[in-house]
């Protein structure tokens, strides 16, 4: 039995249309100045663009007739792809960085880890409190809940709690967003 060779489906073009590949009768036209020419003959159109060395670029196709620009496509091309990189390297991601306490945690302990918190919160992270308790802390969970009360006060000017301290197992969690 013979087997039929594969033919690719057609790539399907992302982008908008340019010269021979826009297909209706009449556009209205912006040349390579900006200045609009009017509506016209896709072909008086093609031909303005090619007297000028350039591309006709449809840029909006849903319009009645569609607006057509006189541009260098490659060009343009370049200039929407620098755009996005641009838009790309401004946006933020938004981590979540883990802080880990004990409830019998020592005041210097306590100093370091807030530290830590504070500089996550200058970054821009969101900030999550673990509070583990081992053994016998678990009959004191109050102090736990009181430890956790003091971290809220001391953020209250740079953080708001996104997350209220919930007892989850043997450990106690709040996530705290920067304000």
């Amino acid at each position: 039995m013979a087997r039929r060779p594969h033919v690719a489906p057609p790539q399907k073009k992302d982008g908008p249309r340019i010269n021979q590949e826009i297909r209706v009768p009449r556009i209205l036209l912006i040349d390579e100045h900006g200045e609009k020419q009017g509506e016209m003959p896709i072909e008086a159109a093609l031909e303005a663009a090619q007297e000028a060395g350039l591309d006709l670029v449809e840029v909006s196709p849903n319009t009645s007739p569609p607006v057509c620009k006189i541009v260098d496509y490659g060009k343009l091309k370049y200039q929407a792809q620098k755009k996005k990189a641009e838009a790309k390297k401004k946006q933020k991601t938004q981590d979540i960085k883990e802080i880990k306490m004990r409830p019998g945690i020592d005041t210097h302990d306590y100093e370091v880890k807030t530290k830590s918190m504070r500089r996550f919160f200058d970054e821009g992270d969101k900030v999550k409190i673990t509070l583990r308790f081992r053994g016998r802390e678990m009959a004191h969970q109050d102090r736990g809940a009181e430890l956790m009360q003091r971290v809220k006060v001391d953020f209250e000017d740079i953080a708001k709690v996104e997350f209220e301290p919930k007892l989850e197992g043997r450990q106690m969690i709040m996530i705290m967003a920067p304000r």
